[in-house]
């Protein structure tokens, strides 16, 4: 089972390039990142994602062209199936923020977004180039895997080189 948090659900503009996303949070993450925005994440809170949860998710947000879980619960098969749900019934790019050095293939093969690394304050979010975390642009079922972080070093942020 996964778990998001309704409260938190928005639409972004910020965290997948050139989408306009659906961000939900996932909870029960597996992630100790010191500096963590929602530690209480971390915890067994919200409530169950289900398809029929997707769908009413996707009727009250008309627009976007990205569905992006923000975690990934403990459940891989539950997340794997409310992909395969999202992929089969809405026309969308599916991204993943893990927090993890890396993912099994399976999740790359299904989504389209996959960002990597757990946040560390020393090394800053995806806007700094000396992050440690990474965006990647996937295609081809998860074989061609494009580092898209560096579009984030461009929009004039701290940390973001001089032009």
């Amino acid at each position: 089972m996964i778990k998001y948090v309704p409260r938190m659900t928005s639409v972004v503009l910020e965290e997948i390039p050139d989408r306009l996303t659906l961000a939900v949070e996932i909870s029960n993450c597996r992630g100790t990142c010191i500096g963590c925005h929602s530690p209480f994440l971390r915890e067994d809170v919200g409530e169950e994602l289900t398809p029929e949860a997707v769908d009413a998710l996707f009727a009250s947000n008309f627009g976007v062209d990205c569905f992006l879980f923000l975690g990934e619960g403990k459940d891989p098969q539950a997340l794997l199936a409310l992909a395969r749900h999202i992929r089969s019934h809405y026309d969308v790019a599916l991204a993943l923020y893990s927090g993890r050095e890396q993912v099994e293939d399976a999740l790359w093969a299904a989504f389209d977004y996959v960002k990597l690394g757990p946040y560390r304050p020393e090394c800053g979010p995806l806007n700094n180039p000396a992050t440690n975390q990474r965006l990647y642009r996937v295609r081809g079922g998860g074989a061609e895997r494009e580092d898209i972080t560096a579009r984030f070093w461009h929009r004039g942020l701290e940390g973001a080189p001089k032009a």
